[in-house]
């Protein structure tokens, strides 16, 4: 079983881990920290009751990372789930408390950055109703890639 809760402090160490494992350039533990005290960011994590995880023995499957840029528009900064945990779901609910805190702050659109070589995230994402817009040239650096920029608007 998997639970969406809040980011706190003590979930730091098991973000982190993920983030070396998926993202690159990793975030620092300071701006994850930052992160989680901000008021108009929604910062989640997937705690996964029967630890599958890759590492160690952190009960961290996954996290996502939503901030409010304007009144009614909003980025997705990151969403990312650690190996032993992905294609079980764990994204799909991510996603998922991500576009209801959207939706419960009125959010009219979220914009977000894809690698273009990501199909899960690709599938994912249009999955829940992002559309690909345009292109970013060598957005992504380790190694070099073109970013796909998606959008997605709140129809309610």
């Amino acid at each position: 079983m998997t639970t969406i809760k809040a980011a706190a402090e003590e979930y730091i160490s098991g973000i982190l881990a993920i983030e070396q494992e998926a993202i690159a350039p990793p975030w620092t533990h300071g701006a994850l920290l930052g992160e989680i005290y901000r008021d108009d960011s929604f910062f989640a994590v997937a705690i996964a009751s029967e630890r599958t995880s890759t590492i160690g023995s952190s009960p961290i499957a996954g996290f996502v990372i939503l901030r409010q840029m304007s009144e009614d528009e909003s980025e997705l900064l990151q969403i990312a789930v650690d190996e032993a945990s992905r294609r079980c779901g764990t994204a799909d609910m991510l996603m998922g408390a991500a576009l209801r805190f959207a939706e419960e702050r009125s959010l009219k659109s979220i914009f977000l950055e894809v690698r273009k070589s990501n199909e899960a995230a690709l599938a994912l994402y249009k999955k829940h109703g992002f559309l690909p817009v345009r292109s970013r040239k060598d957005y992504y650096s380790d190694p070099i890639e073109d970013a796909v920029v998606m959008f997605w608007r709140n129809e309610k």
